[in-house]
C-alpha cells in the first residue's frame, strides 16, 4: 500500500477489504477481531493511525492521528502474532509497512487470505468464540456452523467420503446406477469395474465403504447423493434442494418456460439432475460441422465450458450446510450458484493448475464419464471459451454472509460498440478519447449491468482491489461514476446527471418533461409503484419463511444487498415484514411477513 492507495481508499471509504484503526500508542484489541476476519475470508488491509468519526462530524468519516512510535506497534504486532494471541501467523514482514501521510505516520498491515489448511484462523485460543469472518457491516463472530464448515475444509480428503449411518444398498435407486454403469461401460469398455456386482462397483467409486476398526458398512455421502432414491436423500439431506429454472423465450407473464425441481416425476439424486440440466444448457448452443478424420466433431469449447461449470457445481458444493444447488438459463448468460464457501483464492481459480475439490469421489465419479478435470485446467477453459466467443470474462464470486458461491457466464460482448455509442452520447467525444481502454471497459460494465463493485472489476481485469480501488477512484473524481450506498458495500453508476444531460440535449427539452412524454407518467410515481409491486411480492413470497437468498432468487435479483436495502429493511420498519432471528446479519435469517398488517 502506498500514499494513493491510502488516498483512494479513505475518499471512496471501501471497507469490506479496508479497516482504520486509531493506535496511537498500542495495537488496538480490536485488531485482531479484524485479522481473523480477513484471514478466513478475502483477506485486506488494516491502517493504524487513523481514527473513525460520525459523519455528521464533517464530510470525512476519518480523522488521521498517525501513530507516535512505529516500531514499537510493529514489534508488539509480531511479538502477539508468535504467541498464542492467534491460531496461525499468517503474515511477513513485507506485509508490515510504514507510510507517511498529511505528515503523520501511518502502519499498513496487509493481511492475506488464510489458505483452506490454515483456516479457521481465531484468537485467545478460542476456536468457537475467537473466530470471526468479515462481510459487508464489519467483523462478526462466525457460527458454529462456519467454523466446522472450515474444519471440514481443512481436510485434503474431503467431505464425501464419510459413512452415513444406516444407509445401504436398497437406498440406490438402481434405475440410476444402470444408467451411469452403461455410461461407464461405453467410456471405458475394457475397465475392470465393468466385472463387478453393484455393491462392489461402489465401493470401489467411493460410494460406499466398511469401516474395519468397527464392521460398519454402508454407503458414502458420494454413493447416498450421487445414485440414492429420492427419498432416501430427502431423509438424509432435507438441508439442500436442486433447481433449474430456464427462462429463455419468456412471454408476458411467465416466470420460466421450463423447470427441472422435486415433483415426483424422477429420482431426484445428483446424477439424475446433472445428466438432465446438462442436455437442456446446451441444447441451443450451435454445433458447427467439422469433421475429424472420417468422424464429425461437433463437441464446441462452449459446450466443454458448459459441462465444466455444472461439474464444478456438483463437486464443490457443500452439502453439509442448508442450500440450493440452483442453475439458471436466461437469454443472454448461464448461472449456477451452490452452498458453500471457496477452498481456493478466486485469483488462484481462474490461473488454473491447481484443483482442490470438495467432494473428490463425487469429481472421480463424473471424471470417470468424461466430465470435469481434476488438474486445475477446468475454469481456465472456461474463460477461454468465452474469449473465443468474445463474451465477457466469466465472473465466480463468493458470499460469506449467504455462504455460496456464484458463477455467471454472460453471452455479452466484452466491450459492444452500442457501448462505445452510448458513451460517445453521454461524455462527448472528446472525454471518450481520453480515457483508457480499462476505464472504458468499467464504465461499459457499468452501463450494460447496471452497477459495479470494486470485486466485481477485480476479477473482469484481473487487478487486485488496491488497482481497482484507484481506478474507481479516478472516475469517480472525473464525476463519470457516482458511488452509491458507500461504505463496505458500495458500488458505482454511471453519473446520472450526465445522462439526463445527454437525453436533454439528443431530444431538444427538459428530462422530466421528455420522461412525461415518453412515457406518459411522472418519473418518480413511476419508481414509486414499481417498488411498492416488488415489496407486495415479498410479502406475498414471505408467507412462510424464506432467506435473503431465496427472495433474491424469487425476484431474479443479483444485487441482494441493495435488495435488502431498499426493499426489505423499509418493510422491517413498516412492522409489516419480521426476522426471526435476534442478529440482523445471521446466515440463516429469515424472513416472515406479518400476517396481520399484511391483509
Amino acid at each position: 500500500m502506498d500514499r494513493q492507495d491510502v488516498i483512494s481508499q479513505l475518499a471512496l471509504r471501501e471497507r469490506i477489504n479496508f479497516e482504520v484503526k486509531k493506535a496511537e500508542n498500542s495495537i488496538p484489541k480490536s485488531v485482531w477481531e479484524t485479522y481473523s476476519a480477513f484471514a478466513n475470508t478475502i483477506g485486506g488491509y488494516i491502517l493504524l493511525g487513523i481514527a473513525e468519526k460520525k459523519e455528521e462530524e464533517g464530510d470525512s468519516p476519518y480523522l488521521i492521528t498517525g501513530v507516535n512510535d512505529p516500531t514499537k506497534l510493529k514489534k508488539e504486532l509480531f511479538d502477539s502474532l508468535n504467541s498464542d494471541k492467534v491460531s496461525t501467523n499468517i503474515l511477513t514482514d513485507d506485509d508490515v509497512e510504514v507510510i507517511e501521510y498529511e505528515e503523520k505516520l501511518l502502519v499498513s498491515i496487509h493481511v492475506p487470505q488464510a489458505n483452506y489448511r490454515q483456516r479457521p484462523v481465531y484468537i485467545n485460543g478460542n476456536l468457537n468464540k475467537g473466530t470471526y469472518k468479515r462481510n459487508h457491516e464489519g467483523d462478526y463472530h462466525c457460527t458454529e456452523e462456519e467454523v466446522k464448515a472450515m474444519l471440514r475444509d481443512s481436510n485434503d480428503a474431503g467431505n464425501d467420503g464419510v459413512l452415513i449411518e444406516h444407509y445401504d444398498m436398497e437406498d440406490i435407486d438402481m434405475l440410476t446406477l444402470r444408467a451411469f454403469r452403461n455410461r461407464f461401460r461405453s467410456t471405458n469398455p475394457e475397465h475392470l469395474f465393468n466385472d463387478y456386482d453393484d455393491k462392489e462397483f461402489l465401493r470401489n467409486l467411493g460410494g460406499y465403504t466398511k469401516d474395519r476398526a468397527t464392521g460398519r458398512e454402508g454407503l458414502t455421502l458420494a454413493g447416498l447423493l450421487m445414485f440414492g432414491k429420492g427419498l432416501a436423500i430427502r431423509e438424509r439431506f432435507d438441508n439442500i434442494r436442486l433447481d433449474y429454472l430456464d427462462q429463455t423465450n419468456l412471454q408476458p407473464g411467465e416466470r420460466w418456460s421450463d423447470r427441472l425441481t422435486y415433483d415426483g416425476s424422477w429420482e431426484n439424486n445428483l446424477y439424475n439432475f446433472f445428466t438432465r440440466v446438462l442436455a437442456r444448457l446446451v441444447q441451443d448452443i450451435r454445433r458447427p460441422f467439422v469433421l475429424k478424420g472420417y468422424e464429425r466433431e461437433d463437441d464446441t469449447p462452449m459446450h466443454k465450458a458448459i459441462r465444466e461449470a455444472l461439474t464444478n457445481l456438483v463437486i464443490h458444493a457443500d452439502y453439509m450446510m442448508t442450500g440450493v444447488l440452483r442453475v439458471e438459463k436466461h437469454d443472454d448468460r448461464f448461472f449456477f450458484s451452490n452452498p458453500g464457501t471457496l477452498k481456493l483464492p478466486i485469483a488462484e481459480i481462474y490461473k488454473g493448475g491447481n484443483s482442490k475439490a470438495r467432494n473428490p469421489h463425487i469429481q472421480s465419479m463424473l471424471r470417470m464419464l468424461g466430465y470435469g478435470d481434476n488438474i486445475g485446467s477446468g475454469f481456465p477453459a472456461i474463460v477461454d471459451a468465452c474469449k473465443k466467443e468474445n463474451w465477457q470474462k466469466p465472473l465466480l464470486c463468493e458470499s460469506n454472509e449467504l455462504h455460496t458461491v456464484e458463477l455467471t457466464i454472460s453471452m455479452k460482448s466484452v466491450i459492444a460498440e452500442e457501448c462505445i455509442q452510448h458513451l460517445r452520447k453521454i461524455l462527448g467525444e472528446q472525454v471518450v478519447r481520453q480515457l483508457d481502454s480499462e476505464e472504458i471497459f468499467i464504465l461499459s460494465v457499468a452501463w450494460m449491468d447496471g452497477s459495479v463493485t470494486n470485486s466485481v472489476i477485480q476479477t473482469l481485469l484481473d487487478k487486485n482491489a488496491l488497482q481497482v480501488g484507484k481506478l474507481l477512484y479516478s472516475l469517480a473524481e472525473r464525476k463519470l461514476l457516482t458511488a452509491q450506498n458507500k461504505g463496505r458495500w458500495t458500488s458505482y453508476v454511471l453519473n446520472r446527471n450526465l445522462e439526463e444531460n445527454s437525453r436533454s440535449k439528443s431530444q431538444g427539452v427538459s428530462t422530466e418533461n421528455s420522461r412525461s412524454k415518453t412515457q406518459g407518467v411522472d418519473t418518480k410515481k413511476s419508481r414509486s409503484k414499481s417498488r411498492k409491486e416488488k415489496q407486495r411480492l415479498i410479502l406475498d413470497f414471505c408467507q412462510t419463511p424464506r432467506t435473503l437468498l431465496e427472495i433474491a432468487q424469487e425476484l431474479n435479483v443479483n444485487d441482494r444487498y441493495y435488495m435488502k436495502r431498499t426493499y426489505i429493511d423499509p418493510l422491517l420498519s413498516q412492522g409489516r415484514l419480521s426476522a426471526q432471528q435476534e442478529s440482523k446479519t445471521a446466515p440463516t435469517q429469515k424472513y416472515i411477513t406479518i400476517k396481520a398488517v399484511n391483509k
